[in-house]
């Protein structure tokens, strides 16, 4: 399978967010990662149900929705609504996570699982077979333009390891602090979409840095 480029809508120019996400249908880019923060999981807080709304209106590409939120149960219906295609909810933020992703599945969506650094690849090991994504975050959720952490191509490694025993289709997810430094090295390791914020919309054309990390990673 190629690998797969998901530019972060968080890292957009807010000013002109049509013509960013139209720059991303444009592009090499194959999804649209969209990240919910709620202030409460993390300390910060981003867009909300209108600028989803917004952002699906004009998007021709796959809704990458992340959700770094508390009791995400309570929104799965309403992500759906709003034209989620794959909806990821955070391991630390759910009680009872094999529920939330059967809920997720019931309403349409692909269902992710999300792992902060500190959290091991192991937590997963008796759902793997239900779930469509793993994203492992290589930075601390909350904030864009963090340095990437190096332990995360063993986490990616070990992930690699845990799907292919359970003979599972799971993709692997890398977001945060992803360049077209270390891109090479993540997919080696086993990732399949590669989450890229800043990287890309900081860059001074940022098509030409979507099809270069495209390029880079197939």
């Amino acid at each position: 399978m190629s690998k797969l480029i998901a530019p972060s809508i968080l890292a957009a120019d807010f000013g002109n967010l049509q013509r960013d996400v139209e720059l991303v249908n444009d592009s090499k880019a194959d999804w649209f990662h969209i990240d919910i923060m709620d202030g409460v999981f993390v300390p910060n807080i981003s867009f909300g149900m209108p600028v989803l709304k917004a952002i699906s209106s004009h998007a021709k590409k796959t809704i990458d929705v992340h959700l770094m939120i508390v009791d995400p149960d309570r929104y799965i219906k309403t992500f759906a609504d709003l034209g989620a295609d794959i909806l990821t909810v955070h391991y630390e933020a759910c009680t009872h996570l094999h529920r939330t992703i059967q809920a997720i599945k019931a309403n349409g969506m692909k269902a992710g699982v999300a792992l902060n650094p500190h959290t091991p690849v192991t937590v997963l090991e008796d759902i793997i077979n239900d779930l469509d994504l793993v994203c492992i975050m290589s930075v601390n959720p909350g904030f864009g333009g963090q340095s990437f952490i190096e332990n995360t191509y063993k986490k990616v490694s070990q992930l690699k390891e845990l799907i292919t025993a359970a003979n599972a289709s799971t993709l692997i997810e890398i977001d945060g602090g992803v360049t077209n430094k270390n891109a090479k090295q993540l997919t080696e390791a086993g990732a399949d979409v590669l989450v890229a914020g800043s990287f890309v919309f900081k860059s001074d054309n940022p098509t030409e840095t979507i099809a270069d990390l495209k390029a880079i990673c197939n």
